[in-house]
């Protein structure tokens, strides 16, 4: 089907939304809701485990289902949307990537940190090679300057990504940075440039409204908000914000409603709302993904998780180091029995 659309979303709660829901997505699930967006005419739906191809480790969270399963499924039910895989150098690796194209993925999200664009050029060059749409990811945003932020995305650009995304993977970003970043990037590059936005701060909507008038036409979002923290920009209300705006998106605002109140909704464990950790993981700019098991270390030490958080903050802690917080808890614990608290 071919739509006249402004800006393309891409469905990212089969995978970020896999954070919220400890991995544990089923084929069956994931089976109706790609199906349900995909009736909706959303263009993408990212499938994998919350941290990409091979994401599934005792570090970063066992899937319940093998994540080929799953892509398999969601390529399966879709007729107009093309299925999306993120893939992290240095955790999925290049046999799972040719591995989920071979089962139907059509577009890869390659992730690296703000400041390490360097290490995708495999990553990138493969996609490609195998005839799929391809994105440079750069997580953790706001962790740069808008002039390291546009040098590492020329990298991706130069690698041949067709689009580069700004990544807020905290939910740290305020609306007028987001401008200064998108701005930049779309003076500087010749490529597509992206948004995914987490609402920590209670900003994903705004942030990618800035990002859109900035001139970013690639835009993700997690129906229902299900996704890392407090979610992302809440793909159902995006769809209506921007056709209020009368900008484009080509996707069925009734059926996307549908799709998340009778088949996401479900699914939840508890409603994504900003609670005190997710506010916190925005405020201290650490990673969405973060925050089950900064929330498990706590109950496990018998601290605040709050604390973690902050700490893990102070650190600049990113994505990949998760066995720190463990430590970090540790550490804490440590020290509030050597105060007597």
């Amino acid at each position: 089907m071919t739509l006249n659309r402004d800006i393309l979303i891409t469905e990212v709660a089969l995978r970020d939304g896999s954070h919220a829901v400890g991995h544990q997505f089923t084929v069956e699930q994931v089976t109706l809701v790609a199906r349900g967006l995909d009736e909706a005419n959303v263009p993408y739906i990212e499938v994998t485990h919350g941290d990409g191809l091979g994401g599934s480790s005792l570090q970063y969270g066992l899937s319940l289902t093998n994540e080929m399963e799953l892509i398999e499924a969601a390529a399966a039910s879709v007729t107009n949307s093309k299925i999306a895989v993120l893939l992290l150098p240095g955790i999925g690796t290049m046999p799972e990537l040719k591995e989920a194209a071979r089962l139907g993925a059509k577009m890869a999200r390659i992730a690296t940190h703000v400041t390490e664009a360097d290490v995708s050029p495999q990553h990138i060059a493969l996609a490609k090679d195998l005839g799929m749409e391809t994105i440079g990811f750069l997580m953790m945003s706001h962790m740069a300057p808008t002039e390291k932020l546009v040098e590492q995305a020329k990298l991706m650009e130069s690698y041949g990504a067709d689009t580069v995304y700004v990544v807020d993977s905290a939910g740290a970003l305020l609306p007028h940075q987001v401008t200064e970043r998108i701005s930049a990037m779309k003076n500087s590059l010749s490529v597509n440039i992206g948004f995914h936005g987490h609402n920590n701060l209670s900003l994903a909507m705004g942030n990618t409204l800035a990002a859109i008038e900035a001139g970013a036409t690639r835009i993700d979002g997690s129906i229902r908000c299900l996704g890392a923290g407090a979610g992302n920009t809440q793909t159902e209300v995006l769809v209506a914000v921007l056709d209020r705006l009368g900008i484009k998106t080509g996707v069925d605002i009734y059926k996307m409603m549908d799709v998340a109140e009778n088949l996401v909704a479900p699914i939840l464990q508890k409603p994504q709302e900003i609670t005190k950790d997710s506010l916190v993981l925005g405020y201290a700019g650490v990673y969405s993904s973060f925050l089950l098991h900064a929330q498990r270390a706590a109950e496990r030490f018998g601290i605040d998780s709050r604390d973690i958080l902050i700490e893990l903050g102070k650190r600049n802690v990113v994505g990949g180091q998760e066995d720190m917080i463990i430590d970090v808890a540790a550490e804490i614990s440590k020290k509030k029995i050597g105060a007597g608290a």
